[in-house]
């Protein structure tokens, strides 16, 4: 299946997030774009640097989400987000690399310490395919 590389702007989503968010690039030098856009590498999984809070968390295993459920008698209360990274991007570009890192492409998602998964909605301004012809 074909993807496409993601660049800064992106939009993503977290399954337990109540609103999308748009990705973080911070490049290193040499810049490499796509489009005007810094291209995201496997590593940009940073909270607030690279991924910016999803609106409100409903995740039940967000310590806060719970928290606020069980004063409210149970009645699911979702809590601020934000995001807590577990290790980098996955799956990654396996044919276009950065500064010797993987791109992040359409495919690629984040795991949340509080059980969302972070997918790329939309790759920005990519127009690079990654995979099979």
């Amino acid at each position: 299946m074909a993807s496409f590389v993601v660049v800064a702007g992106a939009e993503l989503r977290c399954f337990f997030g109540m609103s999308s968010s748009l990705l973080g690039v911070v490049p290193l030098p040499p810049i490499v774009t796509i489009g005007g856009h810094p291209v995201a590498l496997m590593t940009d999984c940073q909270p607030v640097v690279n991924l910016k809070p999803f609106g409100m968390c409903q995740s039940p295993m967000n310590p806060a989400v719970v928290a606020a459920t069980a004063a409210a008698q149970g009645v699911l209360t979702p809590q601020p987000c934000m995001p807590v990274p577990v290790g980098v991007w996955y799956p990654v570009s396996t044919r276009v690399s950065v500064h010797n890192l993987p791109v992040v492409t359409s495919l690629s998602m984040c795991d949340c310490s509080w059980g969302g998964k972070i997918t790329v909605a939309n790759p920005g301004r990519s127009i690079v395919k990654d995979g099979p012809d």
